[in-house]
């Protein structure tokens, strides 16, 4: 039976020492200089981007020859105009954002991801100790009404997001909700500034005579080596893990390999994990990371790691899986991830930092360009049937047959061959920016 989850304490954020590398991403290895404070204009950030751009852009070939930077109203709309075809992933962060999110681990909400299936609208998780989590809401429940008004009409008419109200401290909305079981309740939840915990959950259970070590990981930013270490402090001595990473949008490399690392332990340290290579102009930047701890302490010694993924799995979560898949059995469980074998140098000018594509990665073996996804080896569908953990999952229950079984399910396989000949339209946006859009 599976234990409650283990609820994360709140820890300092710590900045690292290693590089920031945003699956991907770190330090620029080029040698031009931001525009000084005084200029700043729109035309003058267009020159710089534009030339930064032509130099240490991964496709800087698919520029076009032709660009005038002072066509544009903002870099946001050069970026949009000179990106690759083959780009869907290259964005920029004004410099709070960037700080916000990867560095305080905090936004201003209730504290919820959420989903909208039709008329619905679901909760795909809730943030530890946020307002949301202290009302009650959990992962899996339906919003029904907000303010009195019911969502299903706010759906319709296109006012879902205005009525869950600004980005404000202190903002008061009053939310019905309900829960699996059907029970309804009806309460004021006031914004606050949350603290995003990478880790959502972690359990242990017997299966089928083993103990099976679960835990769902988010993202990749500052707090997570921390997040991580009360996982795997919790799971030492499993003979089985499984790691949920199917809405983390990616984040910092480092975290991918410390998340691995402390999976696999004695099985991969000291071994290539993953490969960054840039393009011609910065070849001299192409180099190697190694499996580390990074900020880890416990490593379990496994040969086998199970990972729970969707199509929102994308960059640092796919680094998981490519990265350890020369050294250990890794089997995926769900749906294909994003498809984002390749990484940025976030690159600072004027007031916002930006995160275009500058490298590609690849592991031990050199493989990667895994831009239609990573598929799965068993298929499941991400259907929202409670908290974490609970029976009925069917992206757990999956994970939980082969372990018993040591093969795909029936209904399994019939979900892949349906998956194989229909390939998803991958969204235009950052899946990482897409999962923050979906935080409130």
């Amino acid at each position: 039976m599976l234990k409650k989850s283990t609820r994360l304490i709140r820890p300092l954020v710590l900045c690292c020492a290693f590089p920031l590398l945003i699956s991907c991403g770190g330090g620029s290895g080029d040698s031009s200089e931001s525009p000084a404070a005084d200029s700043c204009s729109v035309v003058e950030q267009n020159r710089y981007f534009l030339d930064y751009m032509r130099e240490n852009y991964f496709w800087y070939e698919d520029i076009p020859a032709n660009v005038e930077p002072a066509s544009y109203d903002s870099v946001y709309a050069l970026l949009d105009a000179i990106r690759s075809p083959q780009d869907r992933f290259s964005y920029i962060l004004t410099e709070q954002e960037y700080q916000d999110r990867f560095v305080s681990a905090e936004y201003i909400g209730f504290g919820f991801s959420t989903r909208v299936v039709g008329s619905q609208l679901l909760l795909n998780y809730v943030f530890a100790e946020s307002p949301a989590e202290l009302a009650g809401m959990s992962r899996g429940d339906e919003i029904l009404a907000i303010d009195g008004v019911a969502v299903a009409t706010l759906i319709a008419n296109g006012t879902l997001n205005q009525a869950l109200g600004p980005a404000e401290t202190g903002y008061p909305v009053t939310f019905t909700w309900q829960k699996p079981d059907g029970s309804e309740f009806t309460d004021v939840v006031t914004k606050v500034e949350v603290d995003t915990n990478t880790v959502l959950a972690i359990e242990r259970f017997a299966q089928n005579g083993k103990d099976v070590g679960y835990y769902v990981l988010n993202s990749f930013i500052q707090r997570t080596g921390s997040d991580l270490n009360q996982a795997y402090d919790s799971l030492v001595g499993v003979d089985e893990l499984i790691i949920d990473v199917r809405y983390n949008g990616g984040g910092l490399i480092r975290y991918a390999n410390q998340a691995a690392t402390q999976a696999a332990g004695d099985n991969v340290i000291g071994n290539p994990f993953v490969s960054l290579i840039y393009n011609d102009k910065n070849s001299d930047l192409n180099n190697t990371s190694v499996f580390q701890l990074v900020d880890g302490i416990q490593q379990l010694n496994l040969n086998r790691v199970f990972v729970l993924t969707t199509a929102s799995s994308c960059s640092s979560s796919e680094l998981i899986i490519n990265g350890l898949k020369p050294f250990v059995d890794v089997v995926v469980i769900g749906g294909s991830t994003c498809g984002k074998p390749v990484g940025q140098s976030p690159r600072p000018f004027c007031d916002k930092r930006s995160f275009v594509i500058n490298f590609e990665t690849v592991n031990a073996d050199g493989e990667g360009r895994y831009f239609d996804g990573i598929a799965p080896q068993c298929s499941a569908a991400d259907t929202l049937v409670g908290d974490w953990g609970v029976n009925g999952d069917p992206l757990l229950d999956e994970a939980k047959y082969f372990i018993s079984f040591g093969s795909c399910s029936a209904s399994a396989m019939t979900l892949q061959s349906n998956e194989a000949s229909t390939r998803r339209t991958q969204p235009r946006q950052h899946p990482l920016l897409e999962q923050w859009q979906n935080e409130f």
